[in-house]
């Protein structure tokens, strides 16, 4: 079936290679628009906190994430300033719809107040210009606009430029490994080519999507850098192929359906066992992480387009130009036969003279990796893991230092009395008053604000509030154990009669429930990632026992990458090189981490486990199959995941800590995996296990629609 696609693929290979220029230039708008459409949300529907916020939107026309926060730099105090600072803070919040201006607050060196509004992040961020602009224009003392919307809209430029700078490194270097493989040839362009028009179609689908549902502000990231990685990895593998093909004097056509055939199923497989990885994600019921699996699904599924369409029909307008290198030329040697007499081919061989004591190596020093994940902590987010230059994140700075970090982000209880004016009287304020004043008796609780009247009563006075700053941000331990002791301790000691409700909101209970449901549904998610990457791969290799292997080698590879997490960030090692160092890993990370990962393993299995398939369907024999596969592929499989390193790398020399860690955690993830997993202690598993591998009883193999492969002696 490839066979006749990629046929039809190469006789319209004009209309396939102007689509794609359409797309291309599509894409190019997208890149430039989408971070408009962005945001970072930790809301979690159906949780105690969304209803705290629902409640807040609904009957006191706020969103806690849309709250701005002013501060002004005022080393010494006085009752006109404060008062021609307020007006200054009146006048700013009329500039935004439904904006309204708290009292001033005093700190230590610092006024600050909040401006209130009924909008999303999305939609006040584009507010934060127009205020900073409005404060300006009254002079001294300086005023810091910050806030999460504040925040969202200096953080997005500072990451453009991270990837940016990251691009300036990652793509020289990418070219110089796609020389070395390749030669100093026309091949060399076919991957980049086929790389920006992968990233730019995804990016183009992220932006109408985004103009639907909410998208996390990171996902762009993912998609440039991750895209890169896999998109050139990709198209080096089959190019790597198409190669060997046309080496063998076979006519352009007749090269690249062939090349289809083997290198582009393997592609295609791996780019399934990505997507399944990712897809997955959409069935933790979190948005924030429902939104970085569709960012993170569309990479593979439109690289997976890509090699069915742009590839053969690239390869076959180069055709045979350009297909060797200048060193082949000089040499008369071509790569392949290289790979019989070269590294791979000793290598395999002394995998297989001592399997037993490679295999006992390899997985000891895997063993030692996954060790400190003892230690593992994890955290909602931070926003001091943000890149500390831009504005928004100097007066969140001033303000923890004069306040506290919990200032930006306090945690609010919203009452519901069940009837009209139930919360200014009786049972329900005398329950009010009695949390109000537990709470000031908290070590962790900075100030505590509630009243009878707006803003902390609604126009109906059946519901009330309390709102709560802490000391600590709302990612740390501290903050989380305080919305533990209000929902467990001084919520239910406050003695709220029979029918009334107190709902614990704002960004450090929404953090908890964060953590709560998505690690309470990551055991179904990594269960559904393993049965259904197990089934892709049982039809890819055509065995019951190679899938199962892929599937636990998988699974150590992130528990030793999630235990080396812990070494480079929670103890600091990372700090040696200037990466930030974090008590804690953002909750996120592990997630996606595992679903990208998971899949991203599976290319270099699949690419090597294809080829001894192939040898040992023309030889039975397991120790030459194992051979055969190292040395035809394990060339090309390093320099591809030497690719998609430097390409996450990229992550970890930028300034935001989540990006930090999931860019190291991918880069080492791929680095043992190619390395280590795949070139050590697959072969010598797969020698222990010998003629085992193969083995797919005829029944299975019907269910599969394979062919069946029996034991052979």
């Amino acid at each position: 079936m490839l066979e006749r696609w990629t046929h039809r693929v190469l006789r319209y290979r004009a209309v396939v290679l102007a689509l794609w220029l359409c797309v291309l230039g599509a894409g190019a708008y997208s890149y430039f628009h989408v971070d408009e459409l962005l945001s970072t949300n930790l809301a979690v529907p159906g949780s105690e906190s969304e209803r705290a916020r629902v409640l807040l939107r609904e009957h006191f026309g706020e969103q806690p994430e849309g709250t701005f926060v002013v501060v002004f730099d005022v080393p010494r105090s006085s009752k006109p300033l404060e008062r021609d600072l307020r007006r200054r803070l009146d006048r700013a919040a009329e500039l935004v719809p439904t904006g309204r201006a708290r009292k001033l607050e005093d700190g230590d060196g610092v006024l600050y107040g909040e401006i209130d509004t009924g909008l999303s992040v999305t939609q006040a961020k584009g507010y934060t210009d127009a205020l900073r602009r409005s404060l300006r224009s009254d002079g001294p003392p300086r005023a810091y606009v910050t806030g999460q919307p504040a925040i969202q809209h200096d953080v997005e430029p500072a990451l453009r430029e991270d990837i940016h700078r990251a691009e300036l490194v990652a793509v020289p270097i990418a070219l110089a490994i796609l020389v070395a493989v390749l030669g100093l040839s026309l091949a060399v362009v076919i991957p980049l080519v086929f790389a920006a028009c992968t990233i730019t179609a995804t990016l183009g689908i992220v932006y109408l999507i985004a103009t639907q549902t909410t998208m996390a502000t990171y996902v762009p990231a993912l998609v440039q850098l991750i895209g890169l990685g896999l998109a050139i990895d990709y198209s080096l593998l089959i190019v790597h192929r198409y190669r060997e093909e046309a080496a063998r004097g076979a006519s352009v056509e007749e090269a690249v359906i062939r090349t289809m055939a083997t290198a582009g199923r393997a592609v295609v497989f791996s780019g399934m066992a990505v997507a399944i990885g990712l897809a997955l994600l959409l069935l933790v019921p979190v948005p924030f992480l429902r939104s970085m699996g569709v960012g993170g699904l569309l990479i593979p599924l439109m690289s997976i387009a890509a090699v069915l369409t742009l590839q053969p029909a690239l390869l076959s307008v180069l055709g045979h130009r350009g297909m060797h290198g200048l060193r082949e030329i000089r040499t008369g040697v071509s790569p392949q036969a290289k790979a019989e007499t070269g590294f791979w081919i000793r290598l395999a061989g002394a995998i297989m003279r001592r399997p037993v004591a490679w295999l006992a190596a390899g997985a000891t020093v895997l063993a030692l990796a996954s060790l400190p994940i003892v230690w593992f902590q994890l955290t909602p987010g931070s926003i001091s893991g943000l890149p500390d230059s831009p504005e928004a994140m100097q007066g969140f700075a001033r303000l923890s230092v004069g306040v506290g970090p919990g200032a930006v982000t306090p945690t609010q209880v919203v009452v519901d009395s069940g009837a009209p004016s139930g919360s200014l009287e009786g049972p329900t304020r005398a329950a009010v008053n009695r949390l109000a004043d537990a709470l000031f008796e908290d070590e962790e609780v900075f100030v505590v604000a509630s009243g009878r009247r707006s803003p902390y009563v609604d126009p109906s006075g059946r519901y009330t509030r309390v709102v709560v700053v802490g000391r600590a941000e709302y990612g740390s331990d501290a903050s989380r154990a305080l919305v533990e002791r209000l929902r467990d301790v001084y919520i239910p000691d406050a003695g709220f009669p029979r029918g009334v409700t107190a709902d614990t909101g704002g960004v450090p209970a929404q953090g908890a429930d964060f953590l709560e449901r998505a690690y309470g549904a990551l055991p179904w998610v990594v269960l559904a990632v393993l049965a259904v990457t197990y089934l892709v791969l049982l039809r890819a290799f055509r065995s019951l026992v190679l899938p199962l292997k892929a599937v636990l080698l998988n699974l150590v590879t992130v528990v030793a990458v999630c235990g080396l997490l812990v070494v480079w960030f929670e103890w600091g090692v990372g700090e040696w090189i200037g990466v930030t160092e974090s008590s804690d890993i953002e909750g996120w990370v592990p997630i996606f981490l595992f679903a990208t990962l998971f899949g991203l393993s599976m290319d270099y299995e699949v690419f090597l486990v294809s080829r001894m398939r192939e040898a040992w369907d023309e030889v039975p024999d397991t120790k030459r199959a194992i051979a055969y596969g190292l040395a035809r592929s394990g060339r090309v499989v390093t320099a591809a995941a030497a690719i998609m390193i430097v390409a996450f790398a990229g992550f970890v020399t930028g300034r935001v800590v989540g990006l930090q860690q999931l860019g190291f955690g991918l880069a080492v993830g791929v680095l043992l995996d190619a390395t280590l997993v795949r070139m050590v202690v697959l072969p010598s598993l797969m020698a222990v296990i010998g003629r085992w591998n193969w083995w797919l009883p005829t029944r299975v193999a019907r269910i599969a629609r394979v062919a069946p492969s029996p034991l052979r002696p």
